[in-house]
């Protein structure tokens, strides 16, 4: 089976893997050793939401090793031996394991390990990172690239698809890989494709570019890169005057939390404003560990925001998706996204219904703080751009009025301002306004009776 290797593009440091992930390194192997013993902190209710991954099989590791990311590469799981002599797998996934290599590359860190359940075929966290066989087999509406990024690529490893931004590819490579990847064709050297990003040109295309004024680096992770070269980038898109912000995609704090030390976040944040985006799909993900990752994140002054990915069998619970909100907040990181799981090859049977996604946002809206509500979206396919879904709340709307309802179904009425002295020209850049919805057969509609349907009619006087 073929392996990743995170040597990847522009210079990540090469690692080996131990084949039972418990190979000890010599201590020689870490000059930039980090202390990343837990500050003390009062202890509280909140931390104890916050438990440890653990050490698992690693307990004897010592903890220069463990808490070194270097090492946590070189003893990631990558191959069908290693996995099953940590745990039972199932028939599928046995299968989905040996044959990962022909698709997209199996690699979980040692500490992500620690959170999978080995007895139960359901973990939620088993399901992201483990291959199945049904990622062989691809349904008819499904496609390598359904974000049609290629079709927007004026340089190779740069995505010009919104008119303001970019999105910069700058590695193929992850610490660990997710199973629903929507760039599984380009990622983990494993896939259809194989990802060459231009460097110079790509830094040229922005420059040249005076409307990009903001610069997504994602991958692969970004994370992986050493602090040295990714200053390098940092630092050319910094220097350029029309980029106002910077962003990093990444889902290292969740999987490698070890990387996130304070030489990096010294590093990152000289290069402000720079904005992060991390990936958690579930409670469990979100420990101790990586709640003090994300605080040495925000410390440094790096606002954190969070996408997560709508799962069959991970998130796709209201209760669950609330309990993650609730606990990203707890570790600064403001609830951004949650995707409709991409149509990419492959992917099926990790997807779940949009109703269902509408259904958790509608569970969500009014019945906790609204930072914990992020925007549900769905990439349309082909490169459209993401589209938010969600709950109606706008019920009808004309020129006199608009009818709303509010989070517990009631119904109200809010006069609409009918001034025709400005009209929005054409072109300006005004969204366009929307429908007309007949408003009088709504409001019959909404209005309660003895069999009513659950709508309070609230009037404005």
């Amino acid at each position: 089976m073929q392996t990743d290797e995170p040597g990847g593009q522009w210079g990540i440091p090469s690692v080996e893997a131990s084949p039972l992930g418990v190979k000890l390194s010599h201590p020689s192997q870490h000059p930039n050793r980090v202390n990343l013993e837990p500050s003390p902190l009062q202890s509280s209710a909140v931390d104890e939401q916050f438990p440890s991954a653990g050490r698992g099989i690693w307990a004897r590791v010592p903890d220069v090793d463990w808490n070194d990311w270097r090492w946590q590469l070189r003893n990631r799981i990558t191959s069908l031996e290693a996995l099953e002599a940590l745990m039972p797998l199932t028939p599928t996934e046995r299968a989905g394991v040996s044959q990962a290599g022909q698709h997209l590359a199996m690699a979980i860190t040692p500490y992500f390990f620690n959170l999978i359940n080995v007895s139960d075929p359901n973990c939620p966290i088993r399901s992201q990172v483990i291959p199945r066989a049904e990622e062989m087999v691809t349904a008819p509406w499904e496609m390598a690239d359904p974000c049609g990024e290629d079709e927007h690529m004026p340089v190779p490893g740069l995505v010009h698809r919104y008119p303001d931004r970019v999105l910069f590819l700058v590695t193929d490579r992850c610490a660990a890989y997710c199973r629903y990847c929507t760039r599984s064709r380009v990622v983990s050297g494993a896939g259809e494709q194989h990802l060459h990003t231009e460097f110079t040109e790509a830094i040229n295309y922005i420059r040249e570019h005076t409307e990009v004024r903001d610069v997504l680096l994602s991958g692969g992770d970004p994370l992986l890169f050493s602090d040295e070269r990714l200053e390098q980038v940092l630092s050319q898109l910094r220097a350029i005057k029309h980029v106002e912000f910077l962003r990093i995609g990444t889902r290292i704090p969740i999987f490698l939390p070890q990387r996130i030390t304070p030489e990096l976040c010294a590093m990152l944040r000289k290069y402000h404003p720079l904005w992060m985006s991390i990936h958690a799909n579930h409670p469990k993900e979100a420990t101790r560990e990586v709640r003090e990752a994300c605080g040495r994140l925000a410390d440094a002054g790096i606002p954190l925001g969070n996408q997560s990915v709508l799962l069959r069998g991970v998130n796709d619970d209201a209760a669950v998706m609330k309990k993650l909100m609730h606990k990203l907040l707890m570790m600064r990181v403001r609830p951004y996204y949650i995707y409709q799981c991409d149509p990419v090859k492959g992917t099926h049977h990790l997807r779940t219904t949009v109703s269902k996604g509408v259904e958790i946002i509608e569970a969500l809206r009014g019945h906790t703080t609204g930072y914990a509500v992020p925007q549900y979206v769905i990439d349309a396919p082909g490169g459209g751009g993401k589209v938010p879904i969600g709950p109606e709340y706008v019920l009808a709307h004309d020129k006199q009025r608009v009818i709303i309802r509010n989070y517990e179904g009631k119904v109200f009425e809010y006069p609409e301002l009918n001034d025709t002295s400005t009209p929005a020209k054409s072109g300006s850049g005004a969204p366009p306004s929307p429908r007309p919805l007949g408003v009088e057969a709504a409001v019959k509609s909404c209005c309660t009776t003895q069999e009513g349907n659950g709508h309070d009619r609230q009037t404005l006087d």
